[in-house]
């Protein structure tokens, strides 16, 4: 029989990269959600005949249900829309939500009883990684990381039993400005951090990789993912971006997975795992590249990382805040209404004040998430 598969977020870069390897699968899609793009939402749901979507926006939810009115689709609206469609019973559903709108999507996909969770929302863990872990327990879902970085410790990880392991070492690629001075980050440009040199991301995660907070996040993440403290992870800046991470083990071997750097190679695994099958992405020519080189990240000239790094051992709401700080804080550079080198700022000023509120419950966490974004004032 054919899987059956939900995307959160299908509209976004993970999205599309989800439905292309879903239409060279041939899984059955049964729904889709997006937020503000109902052309592009419009053109899935008529090639791939959804039982539901849901649109989080209203007005667009309303002009998508225009739209698609000659079609059977059901077009559900807002974050309870959302929700419901995270609920239609899948095989798997991938999260690939954007920030801490993922949270209860993604919470809603696992006690619905999802058999497995692709999870390439990262804000869902880094904010409320200890909830989310104990609904997988509780509900008995698989859960299959689609970032690549994680996607390579999961796979590196089969080379041995987790009381092997010595540490994870998570690549980076350093972004596109590696080698500025902190003076010379101050005068870069949205259009500057829009350029990844190896990857093809949306807006937000690209800013994220240029100001290394990505990193942060995903260390964090991956805490929770393998069951690690933030000490026993290693981020090491690796501009080739060809070796996706590694697993040191307790004898000094380091397993590493290498592959092109193509979101499409992680992505189909997370959907076929244990099996893996031909993918649209390319094949690794070593010989090609020639040299893969590593250092190590310069938390001072990227601070969006060393706070991040101390703020993952924190059981209180900083990881939240942090996340919805850095989402503001993006969100104000892409508008130019800051500067490149006051993102981390912000940041840390947002975790000095509201860092300490509790974290115990989702509420608590979209609570402290919405109290720190009406605090921050950027103009």
């Amino acid at each position: 029989m054919k899987k059956t598969l939900t995307v959160l977020g299908s509209t976004g870069s993970i999205g599309t990269q989800t439905m292309e390897a879903a239409e060279l699968l041939k899984y059955d899609i049964i729904a889709l959600t997006g937020n503000k793009n109902t052309s592009l939402m419009e053109r899935q749901a008529r090639k791939f005949s959804p039982k539901t979507v849901a649109m989080a926006d209203e007005n667009c939810a309303a002009d998508l249900k225009v739209r698609l009115a000659d079609t059977p689709v059901r077009v559900l609206s807002g974050a309870s829309g959302v929700c419901e469609a995270a609920s239609a019973g899948a095989d798997i559903v991938e999260s690939s939500l954007v920030g801490i709108a993922g949270l209860l999507p993604t919470l809603a996909a696992i006690r619905s009883g999802a058999p497995r969770l692709a999870l390439a929302n990262k804000e869902t863990l880094v904010c409320a990684g200890r909830i989310v872990m104990e609904e997988i327990k509780k509900h008995g879902c698989e859960l299959i990381p689609v970032d690549s970085e994680h996607s390579a410790i999961f796979q590196c990880l089969a080379g041995g039993a987790k009381s092997e392991v010595k540490r994870i070492i998570l690549t980076a690629s350093g972004g596109p400005f590696r080698g500025l001075t902190r003076d010379e980050l101050k005068s870069v440009t949205p259009e500057m951090a829009l350029k990844h040199p190896n990857w093809d991301m949306g807006a937000k995660v690209t800013i994220d990789s240029a100001t290394m907070m990505n990193k942060g996040l995903e260390v964090m993440e991956a805490m929770y993912l393998f069951g690690v403290g933030p000490e026993s992870i290693t981020p090491i800046v690796h501009p080739q971006s060809v070796v996706h991470s590694a697993v040191e083990f307790c004898d000094g071997s380091v397993i590493a997975q290498l592959g092109v750097p193509d979101m499409r190679l992680p992505i189909q695994l997370a959907l076929t795992y244990p099996a893996r099958l031909p993918s649209l992405a390319g094949q690794l020519d070593l010989a090609r590249i020639g040299s893969l080189t590593f250092e190590e990240p310069d938390l001072d000239k990227f601070r969006c990382l060393a706070v991040a790094l101390k703020t993952a051992p924190r059981a209180d709401a900083a990881p939240a805040v942090m996340n919805a700080a850095n989402e503001v804080a993006v969100a104000a550079f892409l508008r130019r209404e800051i500067g490149f080198a006051q993102i981390p700022h912000i940041i840390e000023d947002a975790i000095s004040k509201y860092g300490n509120l509790p974290a115990a419950t989702p509420e608590d966490i979209l609570s402290a998430d919405a109290l720190t974004r009406a605090s921050i004032k950027v103009k």
